[in-house]
């Protein structure tokens, strides 16, 4: 069987790659990834405010919007909080890139256009194959349009593009307007590749403390819906690459997101739970499905189910939602 696939320009064994995590602060353990069948690794993000923080002679309060009252340097981490400072950040990555022989993709994540966007230059120069760029952002500001966020968005990519000559991927949000078009204006801006999707966390509230609890919960197989569901739209649009990030749990998983249209399939959770060597059982799963159905190459299957074959896609998702609406019955 041929797993090949490329992403990002970058020619890889198989489609599943370790998504943005811990698991690359560990040169070692980034090994065993690998030897378990990873086909690249993306490392854990270096935050704006990381970056503004140090540059700022490492001072702990970083300028954003959310700084109007006193209180609000306490929002984010303290500098030491964070696993990886900047410039270890970038030894690390020539670590990875002396210790293994797949690609090694860093992860900028910030929204706002500035200085620290030059990092992406930074790792570049470190070795990085690639720079996947998290644009995590939650619209709470009721006087500010979706087309003025998305315009600074798209400014903050075209700086970090402007900066190097290695591909960029931008990791999108399910909650922009028109995620289509949004997609479509960064590959004419110049982006590689589009990830789908950034895990917006969800805060719970302590009841007694009467305190917003943080909490990141691992995804399960559920949450690849949303992706199959915009993956199948895109894919026949995009010229550049496609990663489902998010949700892929199994070997039927993985073969679902690259039917919808992937050219790789991000994995963490699933990781964090079971260690590296679920990335064997996986590809063997890939391997039997491939094998009943006829294929002998990803490529074969790739968008095999995305929307190019409706010639109405609107009106087949209508459908879909009106068909799912009145299959109960009580």
């Amino acid at each position: 069987m041929d797993f090949t696939t490329t992403y990002l320009g970058l020619k890889l064994a198989n489609p599943l790659i370790i998504g943005a995590s811990p698991f690359c602060d560990n040169t070692e353990v980034a090994l065993k990834l690998q030897d378990a069948g990873a086909a690249a690794v993306v490392m854990r993000s270096l935050f704006e405010e990381q970056i503004d923080a140090e540059q700022l002679a490492l001072r702990h309060h970083v300028e954003t919007p959310a700084e109007s009252n006193p209180e609000a340097t306490s929002f984010f981490p303290n500098f030491s909080e964070y696993q990886l400072v900047p410039d270890q950040y970038l030894r690390q990555i020539e670590n990875l890139k002396q210790a293994l022989a797949i690609p090694v993709i860093a992860s900028l994540n910030g929204t706002r256009p500035g200085g620290w966007t030059d990092y992406a230059r930074r790792c570049e120069s470190a070795g990085a194959d690639a720079i996947e760029l998290n644009l995590y952002q939650l619209a709470t500001d009721p006087t500010m349009a979706a087309d003025e966020l998305e315009a600074d968005l798209l400014e903050t990519v075209s700086m970090v593009i402007g900066c190097v000559r290695i591909p960029v991927a931008v990791k999108l949000s399910p909650f922009h307007t028109t995620p289509a078009h949004f997609a479509v204006a960064l590959e004419k801006i110049g982006a590689s590749g589009a990830v789908l999707f950034n895990r917006f966390y969800q805060p719970d509230f302590d009841i007694e403390q009467l305190e917003v609890s943080p909490h990141l919960k691992l995804s399960d197989s559920s949450e690849l819906l949303l992706r199959l569901r915009w993956l199948a739209v895109l894919s026949p649009h995009l010229k550049g690459s496609l990663a489902a990030s998010g949700g892929v749990h199994d070997a039927a998983d993985a073969v679902k997101a690259i039917l919808a249209g992937a050219h790789a399939v991000q994995l963490v959770s699933v990781l964090l739970k079971h260690g590296p060597h679920l990335i064997t059982s996986m590809l063997s799963g890939m391997e039997q499905w491939m094998g009943e159905h006829g294929y002998v190459s990803v490529s074969e299957f790739r968008g095999a189910m995305n929307l190019a074959r409706c010639p109405d896609p609107g009106a087949f998702e209508r459908a879909n939602y009106q068909k799912i609406l009145q299959s109960w019955r009580v």
